[in-house]
């Protein structure tokens, strides 16, 4: 709180100055706006997306997604067709549509049931990744 000193009789008298002196609040402010101006941009996350084209391309048919189920029992179906950890692989490539080379770089989808344990669902993942499947999908069903 200031004072004034002086008044309009002439004579000297210290009155109470009741206006709020507001320098140093605008300086915390200023001061505020600058480093929230700098941090801003650094806060910002580039993440590389995937993304398809907008349009599809002319002529070209999608193809089926191949979807991987596997079963509470520990059961694996590539579509209707049962299979093993073992068969996993040539299954999903005779699935993609013969055994092309270029099956590796075709996207499959993983589908397990709720009562899947994390160990019979990451037996796949990692047999999948380890043959050089590295587009995969994760599907998922609403539990109610």
């Amino acid at each position: 709180m200031g004072a004034k000193l002086g008044g309009s009789q002439g004579g000297k008298t210290i009155q109470q100055n009741a206006d709020i002196n507001v320098t140093p609040f605008v300086d915390i402010m200023l001061v505020l706006l600058i480093i929230f101006m700098v941090a801003a941009p650094l806060a910002t996350v580039s993440i590389k997306l995937d993304l398809p084209p907008a349009t599809p391309p002319t002529g070209a048919e999608p193809k089926e997604p191949v979807y991987i189920t596997i079963q509470e029992s520990g059961s694996i179906f590539i579509a209707s067709q049962q299979t093993t950890i073992e068969t996993l692989i040539p299954d999903v490539c005779s699935a993609l549509g013969g055994g092309n080379p270029g099956c590796k770089q075709e996207r499959v989808f993983v589908r397990a049931d709720a009562e899947v344990s994390y160990n019979q669902f990451m037996e796949v993942m990692n047999e999948l990744q380890d043959n050089g499947f590295y587009k995969v999908g994760l599907l998922n069903e609403d539990i109610t």
